[in-house]
């Protein structure tokens, strides 16, 4: 049972959650630092069913439940989401046929978030030491620290749990990315979200291209695009790569597909994340190639450095494949026969052999690859793509 608040308790918990959307956080709100159990067995659940594929990280993290492990003293939990939506890029075309552009997911294609996020958190930190007249043990969290972020949102009532795993805000939608502000401060919690609001609506599970949902509210990360793009080090599952689109880094479809992301009312994206051009339509061509230099340049400020440069390739490989655009013939043929990574060749040949165009001079090249490349992966992946027919 919740002990009635004075007014000066009352005031301080409002004017906190106040300066939260002063700084652009479209919902704010405090949770009670307890563990999470309910949310922590599910996650034991999950890495056991291996949903996590390569991300370690995650198996060796089940303290995630337990804010006290990140702030000994946590007397509360400020969480706080800020809105990246806004209209996805549209789909260009070429005189030819489709564009060779990629598509990235909306949360990467500003400023990284978790600098924008910290920065903001810290910001709202210092207005809270302000407010109670003393400096307050803290410590912000975003979504790479230790801790089970969305179960610690529906607590403080920012929204639900949806089937597709994200939290969802009402009048706001999903489109958000979720802070957190760990205080050695009592505060009163505000109240949780009572229920979801998915209802019967399916529409994230049956949109996802490759069929990454095996039911609602569990996630398989290793059929997602998101986990194809980002963590992913190795070869994509051949079967997957046609589903993978143009995709060269996450995915946002079982977003876009959402009810509660179409509304009037969903809320535009936050001006600090902003939007780089060359990452709202990036070129598949210069991924390919991209050189160190222009890597460098390319994920400076952004979360696209959590990607190699290698991995950013590979995935343009694949993505002008998906394109079966003729103009994407010559750039794979010189990705497979010059490419120094083992990995941007194996999938440029692949790529080659899925345009389900004839090939010209893209059909000698893995002839040449088949017998002379040093890789085996890439030699036996020329040798599939020369099995594929011509249209």
């Amino acid at each position: 049972m919740t002990a009635s608040l004075s007014p000066s308790q009352e005031s301080l918990e409002q004017r906190i959650l106040g300066a939260a959307r002063e700084l652009g956080f479209v919902r704010a709100g405090i949770a009670l630092p307890a563990r999470a159990e309910q949310a922590a067995e599910r996650l034991r659940e999950w890495l056991a069913a291996g949903h996590h594929g390569e991300m370690q990280y995650m198996a060796g993290a089940l303290d995630r439940a337990a804010p006290a492990s990140l702030l000994e003293r946590v007397q509360s939990v400020l969480v706080v989401a800020l809105p990246y939506g806004g209209a996805p890029t549209a789909l260009r075309r070429s005189e030819t046929g489709p564009a060779l552009t990629g598509r990235v997911a909306r949360y990467a294609l500003g400023e990284d978030y978790h600098r924008v996020l910290k920065a903001k958190l810290e910001r709202l930190g210092q207005t809270i030491d302000s407010l109670v007249g003393r400096p307050v043990e803290r410590r912000a969290c975003v979504d790479s620290a230790p801790l089970l972020e969305r179960d610690f949102a529906v607590r403080a009532g920012l929204g639900f749990a949806a089937k597709s795993t994200l939290t969802i805000l009402p009048g706001v939608g999903s489109f958000v990315l979720l802070g957190e502000l760990l205080l050695d401060l009592p505060l009163t919690p505000t109240s949780a979200h009572a229920t979801s609001g998915c209802g019967t609506c399916t529409a994230c599970l049956t949109a996802c291209p490759t069929s990454a949902f095996v039911g609602p509210y569990v996630l398989d990360a290793r059929r997602c695009i998101s986990y194809l793009t980002i963590e992913l080090k190795g070869s994509m599952p051949r079967e997957l790569r046609p589903l993978i689109g143009t995709h060269v880094f996450g995915c946002d479809i079982c977003q876009d597909v959402c009810p509660w992301n179409r509304t009037r009312h969903a809320a535009d994206r936050d001006a600090e994340l902003g939007v780089r051009a060359e990452l709202a339509e990036p070129q598949l061509v210069e991924l390919l190639f991209l050189t160190s230099t222009g890597y460098r340049r390319l994920v400076r400020g952004s979360a696209l450095s959590r990607v190699s440069r290698a991995r950013l390739s590979r995935n343009a490989a694949v993505a002008l494949g998906n394109t079966r655009s003729p103009a994407a013939e010559a750039p794979l043929t010189r990705a497979l026969l010059g490419h120094s990574s083992a990995l941007v060749r194996e999938h440029a040949a692949w790529a080659l052999g899925a345009l389900g165009v004839r090939l010209t001079e893209g059909r000698a090249a893995l002839a040449q690859a088949a017998q002379a490349d040093p890789d085996g992966d890439v030699r036996a992946e020329a040798r599939r793509a020369l099995e594929q027919p011509e249209t």
